[in-house]
């Protein structure tokens, strides 16, 4: 989708500013909402319905000092149903000069709606394919800017930006998301002294006299607003082979860069040479480039931003962040697309994450704690904030494109599903969601990117989704530790929720997450866990290694989960009361007593069970644990010099 400029700035020490970065995600989903209010407000025109787009041909006629198009456009179609006419859809400013099949004219009616509606010489009866030739010139409209005109160092330029519904003002086309053209060819005629650029692989370029005419092949489903042109007298840069790094290799292909020639200078080749580490690292992540039989590249237009174009990524400018954004979005996006506006962080909460592991791999991990930092930050600013979105949401595009909320809210449920699930798993996942033969080169819905991530973890992770994707909030943490014995610490964990208001709708009684902590141990070493919080209150048992004590506690030391306002405190257990009491017998079936010294007053002792439950609580020195199930058990004991730790078994 259309990005807006990211200005280049001195890093922070780190090589990272959380500040700049928020800032330009902030910019990314502003742009991307001016953009998509057209979109939602687009109603699908269901006489285009009825068939299904399967071949385009698209001829044009460009001259970049002259705003105009001249086109001839062959389009091969599915009926799905008995079909005596057909619906295209082609901006009034445009005149449709003749239709047809063949040698053959056909009737047509170009209203006042932009539909083409042509007359058919027989009905194409279900499952039959046709094919009709539309030739049309004219001034396109500039109300969607999908068709412009400019300048660039005093030379002038034509580009397309058609996202989200602008297609129909330069080409006539079925402008919908359920149906994608299965291939295309385009030829780009314009003066001699400038370069064109379009989908695909260039397969020749032919002089005509004063003109050459320049044919591109994409051989990939491609939707309308994704087809692109641009001419102008560019350089043409080849940047290099991308792929071909993964074991096994995955297929080599061509990285092609069209830069204005006033920008052919050492700093932007140092830009685009980030280009090939980038896409290299994706493929490792996320599979072979969707469209590694033709090429990847950029082409620079003279708007403040960036559009990801199937094969061809249009630019602004070339910082790294707008480069690795465009290009994850070739996955997340361009070969498999969201579904619904409800499922927009399918696109943008994934591509916004990949971008992040790219600050990963090629500037470390504490650059990307940094960056998860940044988006914890942004993502706790606000108490609210559900992924997918809810019906009465859907009327408002602020919503929709919330940068707190779709990208980093998105990106960090992306790197906790990750934290989960860990990296193979995760990212398996991931390749296996995007070569699904029902998705690949389709669309998704979440609960199909949740199953494929279930597939591969082995056990449900609807709860999972249930908080983190559907409700809203995030939980806030209460976390005790204490050495509770020789090489041995316990640990309790108690959780908030930003939303208390059971009413409210999305709110979450409880996080079941996995909580990261680390303790930091006396001999100068540390020892992370993992550790799964499933209640409130729930104590966890850890040993430690042989000689070692915790000196100090740390919640979520690389940002890892969505968390505010949480606290990791070591309590002064009483090592010398622990060794003072007994429990006896250990192991038990019936009853156990609690031997206390006469100068200490017993409170409270408590049983937790495996999975740090209570399951007893008495102030009774001698105590019947007859229906305790059987097992072992933490006693906590607690007194007026304070508490001790014991480990029981039941038989």
């Amino acid at each position: 989708m259309k990005k807006a400029t990211y200005l280049f700035l001195l890093l922070s020490a780190l090589g990272f500013s959380q500040n700049y970065e928020e800032h330009k995600t902030e910019q990314i989903a502003a742009s991307e909402m001016k953009a998509a209010t057209k979109k939602m407000n687009l109603k699908i025109n269901p006489n285009t319905q009825n068939y299904d787009l399967i071949y385009g041909k698209l001829e044009f006629n460009i001259n970049p000092s002259i705003y105009n198009i001249t086109g001839k456009v062959t389009l091969t179609f599915k009926a799905l149903e008995n079909l005596n006419t057909v619906t295209l859809e082609l901006s009034k400013p445009l005149v449709v000069s003749s239709v047809k099949k063949g040698n053959t004219d056909l009737p047509f009616i170009h209203n006042i709606n932009g539909e083409l509606i042509i007359t058919l010489p027989s009905i194409i009866t279900i499952g039959n394919d046709e094919t009709i030739e539309i030739n049309y010139s004219g001034l396109p409209s500039s109300q969607n800017n999908a068709f412009t005109a400019s300048t660039h160092n005093g030379v002038p330029i034509i580009y397309t930006l058609s996202e989200p519904y602008g297609s129909a003002d330069w080409w006539p086309c079925k402008q919908d998301l359920n149906d994608k053209l299965e291939r295309i060819d385009v030829y780009i005629t314009a003066p001699l002294q400038y370069t064109s650029v379009s989908n695909g692989i260039q397969i020749s370029r032919t002089i005509n006299g004063p003109n050459a005419t320049t044919h591109f092949h994409h051989n990939y489903p491609i939707a309308a607003y994704l087809v692109a042109l641009a001419v102008t007298n560019y350089s043409i840069k080849n940047t290099g082979t991308a792929g071909g790094n993964n074991i096994p290799p995955t297929p080599t292909f061509p990285i092609i860069d069209y830069i204005y020639p006033e920008f052919d200078n050492i700093n932007t080749t140092h830009s685009l040479a980030n280009t090939i580490p980038i896409i290299n690292f994706l493929e490792t992540k996320l599979g072979a480039y969707p469209f590694h039989t033709e090429k990847y590249g950029h082409a620079q237009f003279s708007w403040a931003g960036g559009m990801e174009h199937t094969t061809v990524s249009f630019m602004g400018n070339f910082d790294r962040n707008l480069i690795a954004h465009e290009m994850a979005h070739q996955w997340f996006g361009d070969k498999v697309t969201c579904g619904s506006w409800k499922d927009i962080w399918l696109n943008e909460g994934l591509t916004e994450y990949m971008s992040g592991c790219v600050v990963e791999n090629l500037d470390g991990t504490a650059n990307f704690d940094a960056w998860k930092s940044s988006k914890i930050n942004s993502i706790t600013s606000n108490t609210k904030g559900n992924l997918y979105l809810y019906d009465y949401q859907l009327s408002d595009v602020n919503r929709i494109f919330s940068y707190q909320i779709t990208y980093n809210k998105g990106s960090m449920v992306s790197h906790m599903l990750r934290y989960i699930m860990g990296d193979t798993n995760f990212f398996q996942a991931l390749r296996n969601y995007l070569n699904d033969p029902i998705l690949a080169y389709k669309y998704a819905l979440t609960p199909q990117f949740q199953a494929h991530l279930e597939a591969i973890h082995g056990s449900s992770l609807q709860e999972f989704f249930d908080d983190w994707v559907y409700k809203e909030g995030y939980p806030i943490y209460t976390i005790e530790a204490y050495n509770s014995g020789t090489n041995q610490a316990t640990i309790k964990i108690n959780q908030i929720q930003s939303i208390t208001n059971i009413s409210q709708i999305g709110y979450v009684s409880y996080f079941e997450m996995p909580v990261p902590i680390r303790l930091i141990l006396n001999n100068g070493t540390h020892l992370d866990l993992k550790l799964n919080n499933i209640f409130n209150g729930q104590f966890y048992t850890v040993d430690l290694p042989i000689g070692t004590s915790v000196t100090n506690i740390i919640f979520d030391p690389n940002n890892d989960i969505i968390s505010k306002g949480s606290t990791a405190t070591l309590s002064n257990e009483n090592f010398e009361l622990s060794t003072s009491i007994n429990l006896f017998p250990n192991p038990s079936y019936d009853q156990v007593q609690i031997e206390i010294p006469n100068t200490i007053q017993l409170q409270k002792i408590r049983f937790l069970n495996h999975l740090g439950q209570e399951v007893l609580k008495t102030q009774e020195k001698e105590i019947n644990i007859h229906h305790l199930n059987n097992g072992v058990y933490q006693v906590l004991i607690e007194t007026t010099e304070g508490r001790a730790h014991k480990k029981f078994l039941k038989k």
